[in-house]
Order: structure tokens, then sequence, then C-alpha cells
């Protein structure tokens, strides 16, 4: 049976100069797992939106959206709030109250159940979930992750008959993450909640679903099976290709004629069978191409880095210097930061990698300046931080990226966004006319840089989460920054533009730019950054290049080093995995 019909449905933003959907139609099955996939900015989250009445941004529209063939329009707010349940990509916008377990009886509240069965539901939810064993915490205390597997249990405890995700894992580490998408995955399992999911991760969602929907500026490009989905993209040359499973983008870059893997375990069994079809099959203790080729590969590299950046070994000081730092919110509080030592080189791609809560964000904005320790030094440049005016250090020298984009959207269009950044600068010998047309290109150079054309006249909340990224990030870049500071730039980016992004921090760094940042992509700071390190518990407690690093993990390692290391276990990318195959074979 349908529980969700679309048809024919288009939506246009008030005051848009397009249709962000555009004769849309779909159907989703009860009690099926669907993923919902496209880039930034293709209409996802606007599609999410219109399947609950109260989320529904304000517009014109056109078609229809049946659910259980019933026109959506004549549902009930009652029974909307109950059968639809919706967890929002930001954990912190969709928490009400200040304990754990009155968030999990809100709802129920709410609606109006009684206390014993608003207490029956809340302990199965508790139980379920795990969740008992911070029950009587405050919201606070709690994690990224926990905040999310919060409002899932609390939206379960109303036994929704449809279950819609928007990226509800952008803001969580990669265990975390995975611990999440499985839970969802066994309501479905288990109880047999129908799932919609949005998801940057496929990775870990295109497996298990029964359906894939790709969307494209606003319409729908195709539907099916994730093989038959992979299959199309790849046929197509359609930047989403980028976006499947590392198994799967492997697999099509080698010619064989076995089936498609989707999983590691998948993939690990289909690199074994085609080493085995091969006619130079190597031994599995025998050394990897990256393991015979590492010195020279290592060398090249210090060589390439020692011409762009002349004298950085000995004769600059390290573009960011902590030293013996110390943290904590509270007076009497917990050290959130401790005893850390850190040390980034000039023209520097450092990675810091690690679990919600650990102090990873907490570290970046003792760097930039926001907070102050109570005890140890930070050196910028060689330089005590305390040193630099507001002027000096934000002006042209130190460029931050925060986790939360909308904190640095102060005006009502993107347009005007853009230009707040460069309108107090001063211009020395200079018509009025000629500073104008400067700004105006430096913000069309910046402009198409990141991507933003079409969007200029929108307002920036109503842009997707990735364009809101690409926006804080453009903001950032017309400031002109020696030191780049970005706490997770990729949330909510597809991977086409992970791409672009990653070309983007090459050029800076050819331009001797020094980037610090803080990141759960495992797959994007394995194949861009130089150094990575490993926060737990207030301090950094490794740091190695990066493929050293991931080379060595079991948990934070890429999907592809999962899949290839008992063949080579240095390749931690896709593209590394690909042409190691293709040496062989």
């Amino acid at each position: 049976m349908k529980i969700i019909e679309v048809k024919d449905f288009s939506f246009c933003y008030a005051n848009g100069s397009r249709e962000s959907l555009s004769h849309v139609s779909l159907d989703v099955e009860e009690g099926t797992f669907n993923v919902l996939c496209g880039k930034s900015g293709c209409g996802k989250s606007t599609l999410l939106r219109q399947l609950k009445s109260d989320l529904a941004p304000f517009g014109s529209s056109s078609g229809k959206i049946c659910y259980y063939g019933r026109d959506l329009k004549e549902v009930g707010h009652r029974q909307q709030s109950q059968e639809i349940g919706y967890v929002l990509q930001n954990p912190e916008n969709q928490i009400v109250t200040d304990k754990v377990w009155h968030e999990l009886a809100f709802g129920l509240e709410s609606l109006g159940y009684d206390t014993p069965t608003i207490r029956l539901r809340v302990a199965e939810m508790a139980s379920y979930f795990g969740i008992h064993q911070w029950f009587y915490k405050n919201v606070s205390e709690l994690s990224g992750g926990q905040k999310q597997l919060l409002n899932l249990a609390a939206i379960m405890a109303m036994h929704p008959k449809l279950l819609i995700l928007d990226e509800p894992t952008s803001q969580l580490d990669p265990i975390a993450a995975s611990d999440f998408l499985e839970t969802v995955r066994k309501i479905n399992r288990d109880i047999g909640t129908t799932i919609i999911l949005t998801e940057h991760r496929l990775q870990d969602v295109i497996p298990w679903a029964d359906r894939v929907y790709v969307m494209d500026k606003g319409s729908l490009l195709t539907q099916g099976a994730p093989r038959e989905i992979g299959e199309f993209l790849k046929r197509e040359h359609h930047g989403m290709f980028l976006s499947m499973p590392v198994p799967m983008q492997v697999y099509a870059e080698v010619e064989n004629d076995l089936p498609c893997p989707l999983t590691v375990r998948e993939g690990r069994n289909w690199i074994t069978q085609v080493m085995a079809a091969a006619s130079d099959t190597v031994s599995v203790c025998e050394e990897s191409y990256f393991c015979k080729n590492k010195q020279k590969l290592q060398k090249k590299l210090n060589t390439v880095r020692d011409k762009l950046l002349p004298g950085s070994k000995s004769s600059m000081p390290p573009a960011i210097e902590v030293k013996d730092v110390w943290f904590r919110y509270e007076k009497d509080g917990k050290d959130v930061v401790q005893d850390l030592n850190l040390e980034v080189k000039q023209g520097e791609f450092y990675a810091l990698v690690g679990g919600n809560g650990t102090g990873k964000s907490t570290t970046l904005s003792l760097i930039s300046r926001v907070r102050a320790p109570y005890r140890g030094k930070i050196l910028l440049n060689g330089i005590d931080i305390r040193r630099y005016t507001d002027t000096q250090l934000y002006r042209g020298y130190l460029g931050v990226l925060p986790q939360n984009p909308q904190s640095m959207f102060i005006k009502k269009t993107v347009r005007e966004d853009l230009y707040s950044i460069i309108g107090g600068a001063k211009e020395k010998k200079s018509s009025e006319y000629t500073a104008n047309m400067r700004k105006a290109e430096a913000i069309e150079g910046i402009v198409s840089l990141t991507r933003l054309e079409g969007l200029l006249d929108r307002h920036p909340y109503d842009l997707s989460g990735g364009e809101q990224q690409r926006l804080a990030l453009a903001k950032v870049l017309l400031l002109q920054p020696r030191l780049l500071l970005m706490d997770e730039p990729t949330k909510g980016l597809d991977a086409e533009y992970k791409q672009e992004l990653g070309d983007i921090l090459k050029k800076l760094k050819a331009h001797g730019i020094t980037i610090f940042m803080i990141s759960h992509d495992v797959e994007f700071v394995a194949e861009y950054a130089d150094r990575v390190g490993l926060f737990f518990q207030g301090n950094v407690v490794t740091c190695k290049s990066a493929r050293d690093f991931f080379a060595g993990n079991s948990f934070y390692t890429t999907a592809a080093n999962r899949m290839a290391r008992h063949y080579f276990p240095d390749a931690v990318t896709g593209k590394e995995v690909a042409a190691c195959l293709k040496a062989r074979l």
C-alpha cells in the first residue's frame, strides 16, 4: 500500500526567481526504507518539508501530495503530529525541554495522553534506545549523537507510521553516525516504520535501501534499486556517482564481469575474486604498491612542499603553536581541554578528528580567540595571540568558518551578506566608482568559486544546508585570510562540491595559506589533509600523516581502506585502491 504519493508537484519559494521543485512525481510503499539523494540545493529538504504541513516553507505550489490516498492538506494537525515523525538536520533546533525524560514525554503530553500511557511509552523508548543510563540528565550535558538519538526516541514514542529524516548525521562523528543510522535501520526492520531519509553519507544507507530517488535541479532524475541507480549514474557520467558507496566506485573503475559490490564486506570479497582471477596474483603478505614506493612518494611530496614553501622547515615559526593549554567553561567545572600541545606548520593542511564532545570545537574557539585558556599559551606565527588587535587578527590574517553557518548571516539576501564583508574596507587613492568596481569583481569571483549563482537574491535562511555552508565559506574567503580555521566545512555538501572544495583548499595551500580543519568526514580528510590528529578527552593522542593515520585504524578510517587493506594496506582512498588494482591486473 502506498503511504505517500507525490503527484506532479511543483513549488516556488516566495519571491523566488525559479521553481525549487518542478513536476515531481513519486510513490513510497508502506514499510519500506527509502533514500532521497542529490546535490546540495537540488530540492531534497524542500520536498521532505512538504510531507509535513507544519514544516512546509512559505511559497506557491501546484500538484498534490497524498497520505494513504488522502490529500495531505485534509489530514489534521493532530494526525500529522502523531503519524508523521520528522528528524531535523541540527539536533539543537528540535529539542524543546531541559531534561531528557521530559523531552521523551513532551510530544505525548502535547497530544493529551494520560499519565500511565506516557510513563509506559517513555520507559519503553528509553529502554529500546539505551537512554535509561542518562535518563535524568540535563539536555545541555548530552553529546551531539545523544541529542539526535533523543530526538529520534521522542518521535518514536508517538508511534509514527512514517519517519522522515533530513541529513540527521551531518553533525555526528563517524562512530556516532554509524550507530544512529543502524538504529534507524533497526526501527524499519523490527517495527516496520516507513523510512524516508536524505543523507550525504550514502556509504552507510544505500546498501539498506529498498528504493533510491535521485533529484537534480528540483526534478526527480531517476529512481530504482541501489545497484540500478549506480549503473545509471555511471552510464550518464552524472556527478552524483561520486556520492555512491566506495565499493561501487572502485568497481566501476576496474574492468570485470563480477556482480557490483555495495558494502565493505562485499567489496573485500570482490577484490579477492578479482585478484584470484588475475594471472599475476600476489599473496596477501606481499608488500603493497604503496609500501614499496612509500619513501619515493614521500620524498617527492617533500620536494614539492619545499618549492612551494621555501624556508618553511627552519626559518619560519609554526603557523599555530598551542603550548600546555587548559580550558574549562565553568570555574569549578570539568576541564574540556587538558594540557593540550599542538603545532601546525606554515602552509600545512592539518585536520583534527575525534568523537562528539571531546573538545575539538572548543580548541578551535581558543585558537580563534573567541575563548581564552586559563593556563598555557597560543602562538600564531610565533606571536602570542593576546598581542594581536582585533583588526590585525580578523582582517586579512585569520579566517574562521564556524560549525553553524547561520551564525554568520546578518542580511536579508545573499548578495547583501557578501557585500557586508567588504563594504567597510577603506579604499585609498581610488575613486568611489573604482572601489565599487573592485568590490563587484571580488563578489563575482567568489560567487563563481563557491557556486552561488542564482542564489544572490534569496534569504540566507532559505538556502539548503550545503548552500549555507558555501555562503559561509565565501564570506570567510572574501577576508583573504592567511590562516583558515574551519569547523565541519563539508557538512551538508554533496560529493561533487566536496571535490571542488578540496580543489579550492589545494589552491589556497599553493598560495601559502595554512588550513586547520575539524571534521568528521574521514573520506575528505584522507584525500586532502597533510597531517591528521586524533582528539580524545581534551587532548591530541596521536598525530600522523594522513596515509599513516588512516592505514592503521579500524574505525577512524575510510571505507576504501577497510575494503582493501588485506591486499593494499596503505591505500586509503577509492582512487588509490582502483589504481593499485589496475597496476596488478
